[in-house]
């Protein structure tokens, strides 16, 4: 697959050695070229540019960049605003952002350094997912680089504008993806959600309008700025609604797991069949989930799909990550919905009653089915779960996403489910003559 700046904005620049791209090889192919013609034009036209080129974010939620740019006051009142860049890359199977912060840390760079113009931000900070070593030492090491060159620090390209930049590695929490968690951490505080209004653009960090984007989002920007609008509408043209490119792929036992930049549009099974190879010799596909751990399971019957928001969220899913994870016919839907509910139990903030009792109840009743000792009702109290801990329902979006792939594989999976119920009550120790069990008494 040949990548060009055409084809590929976010990968063309990648090495063949998979070394970083530094500053020297970053201006040489283009970089900052972005950034010089953004800052060359009001800061309000940028966000103009990006809210024409329909970028949406690439964190999982999809919200319009430029709306959420938008929101952000300009009123000079406001001298003090945070740009922060998410790369808290928790979500089990995903990886994309990884790739682009080690190999590419400039771009990622640049796009922060074009939207703090946009915003007029005078300080950023990428908060970085603690295990990540290698990118925190690349991506130090290309901010003294670009500070070196003029590209940040005081007066920027000699326009007057002044913007610093800061990596700050997180403590390992799955929670810190949630924006307002991300910037409690950020502060010091611990990572829970915070109640919304205010919001970040108004009061974030330290009580300052604050914008958080994702990593990919941001390596979109210099791009946009450097081509235009019409280009990055084009690249997906008569395939999807959704404009530019995604980093997409699959894991789990397909022969060749990975991620690729793709158009919009582009169907799930291209991905699996053509790019990761299929199914390694003897398994098939059983389900799969479009975009990490917190997306509904589909199946085989939905490989056909565009990938792209609106088409996987009208078949009952979300795209997220755009990271798939194909599971193959030789594994239990209850064991591995017991394995994610384990995860998301633990990385649970605890904030909120629902999440915090309502994930851990789910845990003990899917190790109960695993075992074959599940009760009757079991199943219906996994749905009652589902709904109670559905959006809306919590105080952030954490327990709605942990229950999307439960209520999911229960759907396209109930006998796997009810395979696990014991037709006998299990009582847990005998009971004295005379005296009728209660039945319906649980186990814990």
């Amino acid at each position: 697959m040949i990548r060009t700046a055409e084809s590929h904005p976010l990968t063309w620049r990648l090495r063949a050695d998979h070394q970083p791209v530094w500053f020297e090889e970053y201006r040489a192919k283009q970089g900052y070229v972005g950034a010089e013609k953004a800052l060359a034009i009001a800061p309000t036209a940028v966000t103009d540019l990006v809210k024409a080129a329909g970028l949406r974010g690439r964190g999982g939620a999809g919200f319009p960049t430029g709306v959420k740019w938008s929101l952000v006051p300009m009123d000079p009142k406001f001298d003090k605003k945070y740009i922060l860049c998410n790369a808290d890359e928790m979500e089990p199977g995903t990886y994309k952002d990884r790739l682009l912060m080690e190999q590419l840390p400039h771009q990622l760079i640049e796009g922060m350094l074009i939207g703090a113009y946009a915003l007029q931000a005078y300080r950023g900070y990428i908060f970085l997912r603690g295990e990540y070593i290698e990118a925190a030492q690349r991506l130090r090491q290309a901010i003294e680089e670009a500070t070196k060159a003029g590209f940040l620090g005081k007066n920027i390209l000699g326009t007057g504008f002044n913007f610093e930049l800061f990596v700050h590695t997180g403590a390992g929490r799955y929670i810190c993806g949630e924006e307002t968690a991300l910037i409690n951490s950020l502060e010091g505080r611990r990572a829970n959600p915070r109640a919304k209004p205010p919001f970040p653009a108004l009061a974030g960090a330290w009580g300052k309008p604050t914008c958080v984007n994702n990593v990919e989002t941001l390596n979109n920007i210099p791009s946009i700025m450097q081509n235009g609008v019409d280009w990055y509408k084009g690249i997906s043209a008569g395939k999807s609604n959704d404009t530019g490119t995604k980093l997409m792929g699959f894991s789990g036992r397909v022969n060749n797991p990975g991620v690729w930049e793709l158009p919009f549009g582009t169907t799930a099974r291209e991905i699996l069949e053509d790019y990761a190879g299929g199914m390694r010799d003897g398994l098939t596909l059983k389900a799969w989930q479009p975009g990490g751990a917190g997306t509904d399971f589909l199946t085989e019957q939905h490989l056909d799909l565009p990938m792209d928001f609106d088409s996987i969220g009208k078949a009952g899913s979300r795209l997220g990550t755009a990271l798939a994870m194909a599971v193959d016919n030789e594994i239990n839907m209850v064991s591995l919905t017991l394995n994610l509910e384990k995860f998301f139990s633990r990385e649970s903030c605890g904030w909120c009653t629902p999440c915090r009792e309502g994930l851990p109840w789910s845990v003990k009743i899917l190790q109960a089915l695993e075992k074959g000792e599940g009760q009757r009702g079991d199943i219906e109290t996994l749905e009652k779960l589902c709904r109670d801990l559905g959006p809306g329902k919590t105080f952030c979006a954490h327990a709605p996403g942990a229950v999307e792939p439960l209520q999911s594989a229960i759907k396209y999976f109930r006998a796997e489910f009810e395979a696990g119920i014991n037709p006998e009550p299990l009582l847990a120790s005998p009971v004295p003559k005379g005296i009728q069990p209660n039945l319906l008494e649980k186990r814990w």
